[in-house]
């Protein structure tokens, strides 16, 4: 048992140093976007409860229409400022547009493989100090 949670520490440690690593990559990634205006076709706010607990939160679907196509406006973090009829600065990347270029940024592929990372980073971290506890607790009864 003692091997391993040195093995999960020794993961826990490498999966962190990866995720350092490509936080760099990411943010330092030349991004292919390209800023274009788009009209608001439509706006919802959706409120969705979660039963297990009761609390809510919204999500914000905004559909627009660019040269002559609809997409779903990605990263919306407000439908406030998405009357329909406005035109709107969005970033196309991809065949995907996007309200911020935080969109762009984190749905590139450097960015996915990061956010699998740093999950996996507090995984470890939590199996590691799991069964570091059982160790120490078999240490105490021995």
């Amino acid at each position: 048992m003692k091997k391993k949670v040195l093995i999960l520490w020794g993961a826990f440690v490498v999966c962190v140093i990866a995720t350092v690593g490509l936080w760099f990559k990411m943010n330092s990634a030349e991004l292919e976007y390209e800023e274009v205006s788009a009209v608001v076709i439509s706006s919802t706010t959706k409120q969705v409860r979660n039963r297990k607990n009761g609390t809510t939160y919204n999500t914000y679907e905004v559909k627009v229409k660019y040269d002559g196509e609809e997409y779903k406006l990605e990263n919306v973090h407000s439908a406030a400022s998405y009357s329909k009829g406005r035109t709107v600065k969005a970033y196309l990347s991809d065949g995907r547009l996007f309200a911020n270029v935080e969109g762009v940024k984190t749905s590139t592929p450097i960015a996915i493989v990061y956010f699998c990372f740093l999950f996996g980073s507090f995984g470890l971290l939590m199996w590691a100090a799991i069964y570091s506890g059982k160790v120490a607790q078999k240490k105490i009864q021995a």
